[in-house]
């Protein structure tokens, strides 16, 4: 596993790894993170998410305020891929907070008029203890930037 200084933006400075709220204090929009592979992570960037079928929290776009969280994925690297990070921005909008296993809306939460699904750290439910948050509505989620780990172990910022 990497350590954290491997990865830095193109002015070498750290992304951090705790809660970054942006610049429009109130609106309830933060900055947060996708960790997949670099081919997914252009096409992310051209095309935009899509909500994923099902997972933990059930169907949205899984993105986390902890960039260590979002580094480590996808957990089994497919061959000839690298790993990047997809800075964004996200208008979470209504969120339902989902601290344990079996919750009642832990697969359900957006039906009953919830924008984001929050699992906080340390809750038991993720075993890194990091924090996640599944996101209905891709349209809520802006890319800022695609962080790649290079060979150097540096991180090179393509944001164009």
């Amino acid at each position: 596993m990497e350590s954290m200084d491997e990865f830095a933006d193109d002015f070498c400075s750290l992304y951090e790894s705790h809660l970054e709220c942006d610049i429009m204090r109130g609106s309830r929009t933060y900055i947060m993170y996708h960790g997949t592979t670099g081919t997914a992570a252009l096409n992310i960037k051209k095309h935009g998410f899509q909500r994923s079928r099902d997972g933990m929290l059930g169907p949205g776009v899984y993105v986390s305020r902890s960039f260590e969280k979002a580094r480590r994925y996808p957990l089994i690297l497919p061959f000839n891929e690298r790993r990047a990070v997809l800075k964004l921005r996200v208008q979470v909008g209504k969120v339902k907070k989902i601290d344990y296993q079996g919750h009642p809306l832990q697969k359900t939460w957006h039906q009953h008029g919830y924008d984001t699904a929050w699992v906080p750290p340390n809750c038991g439910m993720v075993p890194s203890g990091l924090e996640e948050d599944c996101v209905w509505d891709p349209r809520r989620i802006n890319v800022l930037d695609v962080i790649f780990k290079s060979a150097h172990f540096r991180l090179c910022s393509y944001n164009k």
